[in-house]
C-alpha cells in the first residue's frame, strides 16, 4: 500500500492536467471578454465611419428561416410604346359635364345631370374644338369641360347628331396645350393593340387608361332612336375588349402610335357579357364632325319620303294594298312624299315600294338611310327602282339638301 507524503513534490504526470485546464479556462474567459468589447464598441466604430457601409441600394433586413433577407430599393424608368402613346393624347382627353336645371331652391345654377368624356381635336384662333357623343350633352342647359389639370371651364355646343351619336363643343383656346392627331380607322386590323382613355364613372376617375385589342371591325349594331321597338339606324363600330364604362362615352380610342382612331360610344351591358366595348370609327366621324363644327348640323342628302320597312307590314296589305308579287319580301313602302322634294319631282308616289337604289337591293328602311347618307352626297343623282301596283319601274332622283 502506498503512503501519501504531503511534503512530496507532485510528479510531472499529475501536473499536465492542471496546465491544460488552466489554459482552456483562460482562453475561454479571454474570448468572452473580447466579444463583449467588440459588441460594445461596434456602435461607436460605426458612428466614426470606421466600418464599411453596405451598397446604397441594399438595406440589411431580418433573418428568416436561417437565411438573411436583404431589401432592395430600385428606381426604374418605365417607358414603353403604351406610355408613349398615352402621353401624346392624355392631356387632350377631357371631361364633359352636362348641367341641367335643378328643382331645388339651392340648385338655382343647375346640377350635374351626367358626365362623359371628350377629345380636343382642333385649336384655331382663340377657340378649341372638342368631339364628344350626342347622348353626353343631350338636354344640357349648360356644359362645362373638366381639363387635364382638374379645372372646369364653360363650353358651348356647336351642334350634335343623334344618328351618328356625335357632337362638337368649343372652349377658349387659352386653356388648351395639346390636341389629338387623327389616325386611319380603315387600316385597323383585328388583334391590333388599342388604348381607351376617358372618365369612367365620373370625374373622380378622370384620365383612366385601359388597354385591349381590336376585337372586330365594321360591326353593325341596330339603333332604336325613337324607342318604338324598331331599328332606325345601324351603327358601324369598332369592337374592342379595352374596358369602356359609363363616363367613357366620347373619350378617345387610340392606336399604339398615339393617334385617334375611334370615339368610345357604348358597351354591351348584359350580365353574361364581358369585354365588348364599341367605338365610332374616326374615318366615319370626321365628315360629321366637320359639318357640326361649320354648320351646326350634318348636311345629308334629302330624298323627301316617309317610309316603312316591308317586314313591318301585314301580309294582307302587302297583297291587297301594295299589290306586290309574292316573291317581293324586302324593300320600303312609301307612306308620304313631301311636296317639292326630290322624290316628288322624280314622280314617286304614296304606296310605291322601293326595292333598290343605284342597282343595290334595299332590304329595309335602315338600308335606304345608309345608302342615302353614307354613299351619296348633296347634288348626286340616284337611280330608284320601285314597284307601283305590282309593276316594276325605275326613275332618277336628283338629291338636294333638306330646306329648313
Amino acid at each position: 500500500m502506498e503512503h501519501y507524503d504531503e511534503n512530496r513534490e507532485p510528479s510531472p504526470s499529475r501536473q499536465k492536467p492542471r496546465r491544460r485546464g488552466g489554459w482552456f479556462l483562460s482562453s475561454l474567459i479571454g474570448a468572452i471578454i473580447g466579444g463583449i468589447v467588440v459588441v460594445t464598441a461596434l456602435p461607436f466604430l460605426s458612428n466614426l465611419n470606421l466600418l464599411p457601409n453596405p451598397p446604397a441600394e441594399e438595406n440589411q433586413g431580418s433573418i428568416q428561416n436561417g437565411e438573411d433577407i436583404v431589401q432592395k430599393t430600385v428606381s426604374v424608368d418605365v417607358n414603353t410604346d403604351i406610355t408613349k402613346a398615352v402621353n401624346q393624347v392624355n392631356e387632350a382627353v377631357v371631361g364633359v359635364v352636362n348641367i341641367q336645371q335643378g328643382e331645388s331652391f339651392w340648385n338655382e345654377s343647375g346640377q350635374d345631370a351626367g358626365t362623359g368624356s371628350g377629345v380636343i381635336y382642333k385649336k384655331q384662333g382663340n377657340k378649341a374644338f372638342i368631339i364628344t357623343n350626342h347622348h353626353v350633352i343631350q338636354g344640357a342647359q349648360q356644359i362645362e369641360v373638366s381639363l387635364y389639370d382638374g379645372s372646369r371651364v364653360p363650353a358651348r355646343a356647336l351642334g350634335s347628331d343623334e344618328l351618328m351619336d356625335l357632337a362638337v363643343i368649343e372652349i377658349d383656346a387659352e386653356h388648351v396645350t395639346k390636341i389629338a392627331s387623327y389616325g386611319d380607322s380603315d387600316k385597323l386590323k383585328v388583334g391590333e393593340p388599342v388604348i381607351a382613355i376617358g372618365n369612367p364613372l365620373g370625374l373622380q376617375f378622370s384620365g383612366s387608361v385601359t388597354q385591349g385589342v381590336v376585337s372586330g371591325v365594321n360591326r353593325v349594331i341596330p339603333q332604336d332612336l325613337n324607342n318604338d321597338g324598331s331599328p332606325d339606324w345601324q351603327a358601324e363600330v369598332i369592337q374592342t375588349d379595352a374596358a369602356i364604362n359609363p363616363g367613357n362615352s366620347g373619350g378617345a380610342l387610340i392606336n399604339i402610335d398615339g393617334r385617334l382612331i375611334g370615339i368610345n360610344s357604348m358597351k354591351i351591358a348584359q350580365q353574361e357579357v364581358e369585354g365588348i366595348g364599341l367605338a365610332i370609327p374616326i374615318n366615319m366621324a370626321r365628315p360629321v364632325v366637320d359639318d357640326l363644327e361649320n354648320y351646326g348640323e350634318v348636311r345629308r342628302p334629302y330624298l323627301g319620303v316617309d317610309a316603312l320597312s316591308l317586314s313591318e307590314i301585314s301580309g294582307y296589305h302587302l297583297k291587297e294594298t301594295l299589290k306586290l308579287p309574292k316573291d317581293v319580301v324586302n324593300g320600303v313602302a312609301v307612306l308620304n312624299v313631301a311636296a317639292g322634294s326630290p322624290a316628288d319631282k322624280a314622280g314617286l308616289k304614296e304606296y310605291d315600294v322601293i326595292v333598290a337604289l343605284d342597282g343595290e337591293d334595299i332590304k329595309d328602311l335602315v338600308g335606304l338611310r345608309k345608302h342615302l347618307y353614307i354613299d351619296k352626297e348633296i347634288g348626286d343623282s340616284m337611280e330608284v327602282t320601285f314597284y307601283r301596283q305590282g309593276k316594276k319601274q325605275t326613275v332618277t332622283v336628283k338629291l338636294s339638301r333638306e330646306s329648313l
